[in-house]
Order: C-alpha cells, then structure tokens, then sequence
C-alpha cells in the first residue's frame, strides 16, 4: 500500500515540506498519496549542495560507486511488491506491466554497477611525425559535474532509473524532477540511496512545478540537462539550457514493416499486440504504423484484429487486464479525437474507437491519410494504423516519412533487406525480426529528427556525463 504521504529528497534528506501535490489513482480517479511539492528556493539549495558535492562524488572509487548501486539493487529486490503496486496506483500500468518494469530498474542498476569496473581511458599514440617523436599520450574520463534529470510519467521507475544510476557510476551529483503525475517511484530510488555513504548533496529529487523547476534548465552551475519527454516541450528547453550538454529522448511514432519473406505471421502479430498495447500504447517507441507487404496484408490484418478485440480492458490491478487507463482523461480525449479525425477523413476503424473516461479502447485503423495526426505525431496511446506496400523500398521510404527517427522494426528473413533497413532507416535503432517496442536496458537507445539528441543506455549515458581529460607527456 502506498503511504498517506511522501517527503522530498533534498541533498539526500527526506523533506516533508508540505504535502501539496496529489497522486491520483489512475484507474479510480481518486486521490492515493501526497507528495511533497519543493518550489524554487528548494531547487536553489539542490543546485547549491550539488556544486558542493562535486568534489566528494568525483573522488569516489570504482567500488565505492558500485557498492551504492549493488545496495539499491538489493532494496528493489526486496521491495519488489511494493514498487509494483506503486506504478499500478500511481500510472494506471497494468500489473504484469509494472512488474516488468520493477525487473527493468534492477538491472539498469545491476548493469551500471557492473560498468563502474569497465576501463574509460586509453593510451593514444602522439607519434605520429618528428615534432611529435618525444610525446606520449592518455586519456582518462572524469565526471562532468552536476546534472539536472528531468524524468517522464510513462516509465517513472527505470527512465528514472537511466538517469540516476549512470550519474553515480559515473561520479556525479544530481537534481531529478521526476514527472508529477508519477512521482512515487522516483522518491522511493530517493528513499534507497539515502541509506547508503554517498556524499551529503550528492542527490535530490524533487517534485516542482515547471516554473519552479526553471533553474533546473537555466542554472550554469549545472553542467547537463538529461530530459525525457515531448519533443515540443524538449527543444523548447533547449534553447534554454545555456552552455551545459543537452541529452534528450523525445518520443516518436515508431513503424514496424513486415515483409511476404515473413512466413509465421502468429508470432509478428503475437508481437505487435505486444508493442501496440502493451501498457496502453503509452511508450515513445510504441508500434503506431504497421506496413505490411500487399500479400501478407489480409492475414495480418484479420488476425491483428481479431488478438486486439481479445484483450482485456480495466482495473489494472487484475492479472488478467491488458488495457489500462491512460494517464489522464484529457489524454484519452486526445487521442480519441485524432481517431474521429482519421474516421472522418476516411479511414476505417477495424477494432475500438471508443473512449470512457481515461480507458480508451485497443484501435486498429486502416485507410488512413499520411497527413492525419493519427499518422504524423506521436499517438502516445493505444492505437495504430495499417497500411499495404508492394516494394521493400516503398516501404523504407514510408517509414522515413516522418519528423520522428526513433526506432524501428523489420519482419524479414532476407540479409540484403535487413542491410538495406540498416543502411537507409533514419532512426536510432533497426530492430530485425521484431517491434520497434524493443529494448534492453545497455544498448545505446535513443533517436534522430524529433526524436532526440544522443543516447540511453548505461555505458552511453556514463560518456555523457563524463568528459575526457588528456596527459602528454613529453620525453627530453
């Protein structure tokens, strides 16, 4: 059960400085917890004691990195219940879902302890003409300095989890804002490093509002902004920022493309049930533009239809629902009018349309104009639209379509077609044989166009915040 109320973390200490902020119960509408809500002065002490906890933070050893990340490991495990039960209550994400997602934040921790061992420098060979004939080289990478998270509602544990845990492998201290419809699992990661030895204002987490939170965008002495969220509001922020580093994963409208070399058409639609709707569509890398070769089309199709009009609707605490609420009634209504949009405009409901309250039914559309938001933005939602292709390039060119380049996936038994997605996709990543839904929690992950600047992924988000310092030495 969650607690009647939640402090903040504030240079590690838990502050109950009010209990301003209301978590609702997603499904239910009524209010499960209060938070506390920091303001701007709060925000100003985190800055504050992260400048001062850069030193300590940098001068941690590998094993003393690894020992807080392994301590947090050991606590999920043991909360494991209780983290799940929180992202049910507090996103509406079915149970099943939320307790993959549990599994997810502990091994993001257990892989960035592990790559608190891994060597980050090199020697360089500077030998490379008679001026230089005396000189050699090397480079080791140090801690950039204090980040500034901001982390979204869809993922509140392990996107979370992709800022914090690389910042203290890599030795550096942080400001998170986690997203305040989801705050939870954010202050429980607080809860857990506040019993460990780390530097005092090594961390805060801070639930604000967003004028609150403006420092945390514009405060030089904040040296890289890591934000996950809506490309409008991502750029936007940008431009803010100032001179730290911008590291940002601004969602997509992900397309998956199946091929007539695609013989078991059970498992590609076993698979894009998966990456439509799982957690109600809600994730940046959902399948939302299905394109299927003209001679697979009907029996795609019809079987899609007839899996998604099977699954399960409501509470998302019964083991058995596949389709939670989305995160709001307002978001819900949003994506419900960009389906009346794409039906007026001609498109064909196969399966769903309807909407009550936050629960918006699994949609499967077809016929729907490029030009249709349905297609063009970022649903965000479960809903996702079919269309026919008779050549391979078509449809590499239907997916590159769009502002969007996050990922995508091919289902094809053909080498030179898998080497032709690679080569020509414009998107982060080309995932062969299954949904661009795809991911694990080390692999470089992130997008192109709208979708972002940069990369996820432990070992690359520990380059993010590192900076590499060179020594020559030079031999008389």
């Amino acid at each position: 059960m969650l607690k009647d109320q939640y402090p903040y973390y504030l240079a590690n200490k838990p502050v109950q400085a009010n209990a301003e902020l209301e978590v609702t119960d997603k499904y239910r509408g009524q209010v499960a917890t209060r938070v506390a809500l920091a303001d701007a002065q709060a925000l100003d002490q985190a800055i504050a004691a992260a400048e001062a906890a850069t030193p300590a933070m940098a001068a941690l050893k590998p094993y003393q990195r690894r020992e807080v990340l392994e301590h947090c490991v050991s606590r999920f495990r043991a909360r494991f219940d209780e983290l799940a039960e929180s992202l049910c209550i507090e996103a509406g994400k079915p149970i099943k879902d939320a307790e993959g997602e549990v599994t997810r934040l502990i091994e993001t921790f257990r892989v960035a302890a592990a790559e608190t061992e891994r060597d980050i420098g090199a020697v360089v060979p500077l030998a490379n003409a008679a001026r230089a004939a005396a000189y050699e080289g090397m480079y080791k990478r140090v801690p950039i300095g204090p980040c500034a998270f901001i982390s979204p509602f869809n993922f509140p544990l392990n996107l979370a989890a992709h800022k914090v845990a690389p910042a203290i492998a890599a030795g550096c201290p942080f400001v998170l804002k986690p997203a305040s419809r989801t705050p939870i699992g954010a202050l429980i990661i607080g809860e857990t490093l506040a019993e460990t030895d780390l530097p005092e204002g090594a961390f805060s987490i801070l639930p604000m509002t967003r004028k609150a939170a403006d420092a945390l965008v514009e405060d030089d002495r904040l040296k890289l902004l890591s934000f996950t969220g809506s490309d409008t509001v991502g750029w936007e922020l940008k431009a803010r920022a100032g001179k730290k580093k911008v590291v940002m994963e601004l969602g997509g409208n992900a397309a998956c493309i199946i091929d007539e070399t695609w013989d078991d058409l059970d498992d590609a639609v076993a698979r894009l049930i998966i990456g439509a709707f799982y957690q109600s569509g809600q994730s940046c890398i959902g399948v939302q533009r299905v394109l299927i070769h003209r001679s697979r089309y009907e029996a795609v199709r019809d079987r899609f239809v007839e899996a998604a009009s099977q699954l399960k609707a409501g509470d998302p605490s019964d083991r058995e629902t596949f389709i939670g609420p989305m995160i709001s009634e307002g978001e819900a209504e949003r994506l419900h009018g960009w389906i009346q949009e794409a039906e007026a405009a001609g498109g064909r409901i196969l399966c769903g349309g309807g909407r009550d309250g936050a629960m918006l039914q699994a949609t499967l559309m077809e016929n729907v104009d490029d030009d249709q938001r349905l297609v063009t933005e970022e649903a965000f939602g479960p809903a996702a639209v079919l269309s026919s292709f008779d050549d391979f390039d078509e449809a590499l060119a239907a997916v590159n379509n769009s502002r969007f380049g996050l990922q995508a996936g091919v289902f094809t038994q053909d080498l030179y077609r898998m080497q032709r997605a690679w080569d020509h996709l414009d998107v982060g990543g080309v995932i062969i044989g299954d949904v661009p839904s795809w991911r694990t929690d080390q692999m470089p992950y992130g997008g192109v166009k709208d979708s972002g600047l940069g990369r996820e992924g432990l070992r690359f988000a520990i380059d993010d915040m590192s900076e590499i310092r060179l020594l020559a030495i030079r031999t008389p």
